[in-house]
């Protein structure tokens, strides 16, 4: 059942993807084709799908519905996949696989795909002011959606992803504390996914106690999201991940995994993973495609 809604989620946000891509002028066709490329690749849809979940979970009477709060959903996975672009290039992980496929940056160039991240960032920012634009009459909806432009701007900036990224490339062969450790991932991974689930939550119309529910559950499936992931780095199979493994340790990186080993890692991720269901377990039958998407993410093969 719950995959089937996953699935369904997933499904709109493959066949809208591009159709909210800005207008290029021809003579820039070229970034145009770089944007396109990474946004096709494909993925699991995670932020986004949360997005969408958070909007339903929040509207229970449906009086909002899903296309208030697609664009936001679009948003978050433009602004996902530049950051994704910008992480792969040599100077950040150096990887050349992405999603089973070549990254940006070896099919366009390292020029390129700086651009086309860029482009990403900025569209994203474009779509979600237009969509509250279209609101102008409705001055509870504006505010519901400037609201969660500014959860996924805090999320995806300075303090949020950004800082994340900042602290795991200094703290590259490195002996961190595990308070360091928790602050790198919260926000390299973390923060987007609040974000995420904030942006929905507020266009949904939640009330303050569910959008704090909602963060929190949130961010301990982002952390749990980026345990999966160094646990995966070094038994996932490159195959079904469809990106290089061993990067981690080829870095230098600090990961829960490289700093305390597997056993620690799998019980660190189980123990949180509780955690967030335990946020969602008072709310019924409306908490348990949370429930679900936790589970889910705790036990994903790539």
């Amino acid at each position: 059942m719950y995959d089937k809604i996953y699935d369904d989620y997933k499904k709109i946000i493959d066949e809208k993807i591009l159709s909210f891509m800005p207008d290029i002028n021809e003579k820039s066709e070229i970034l145009e084709k770089s944007m396109a490329y990474s946004l096709k690749a494909g993925g699991k849809r995670i932020r986004p799908v949360i997005v969408l979940a958070a909007c339903q979970f929040a509207d229970e009477n449906n009086q909002v519905g899903l296309e208030k709060c697609l664009p936001f959903a679009l948003a978050i996975e433009y602004i996902h996949t530049y950051s994704l672009i910008h992480d792969d290039l040599p100077a950040m992980d150096d990887d050349t696989l992405r999603r089973g496929k070549p990254t940006n940056h070896v099919v366009f160039g390292e020029d390129m795909a700086i651009l086309a991240g860029d482009g990403l960032l900025n569209s994203a920012f474009e779509i979600m002011i237009r969509a509250t634009l279209r609101e102008n009459e409705d001055r509870e909806m504006t505010k519901r959606m400037l609201n969660a432009m500014n959860s996924i701007a805090t999320a995806t900036g300075c303090k949020g992803m950004v800082a994340g990224q900042v602290s795991d490339v200094q703290s590259e062969g490195k002996s961190v504390s595990n308070e360091m450790l928790d602050y790198i991932n919260e926000r390299k991974t973390g923060a987007m996914i609040v974000g995420a689930i904030q942006a929905g939550g507020y266009i949904g119309g939640a009330d303050e106690k569910s959008i704090d529910d909602l963060t929190r559950y949130a961010e301990n499936i982002g952390l749990a999201f980026q345990i999966r992931d160094d646990i995966l780095d070094v038994i996932g199979d490159e195959k079904q991940l469809g990106k290089n493994i061993g990067s981690d340790k080829r870095q230098d990186k600090s990961t829960y995994v490289t700093v305390h080993g597997l056993r620690y890692s799998e019980e660190k991720l189980a123990k949180i993973t509780n955690k967030a269901i335990e946020f969602m377990k008072k709310y019924g039958d409306r908490g348990k495609f949370f429930m679900y998407l936790a589970e889910k993410l705790a036990l994903r093969k790539s």
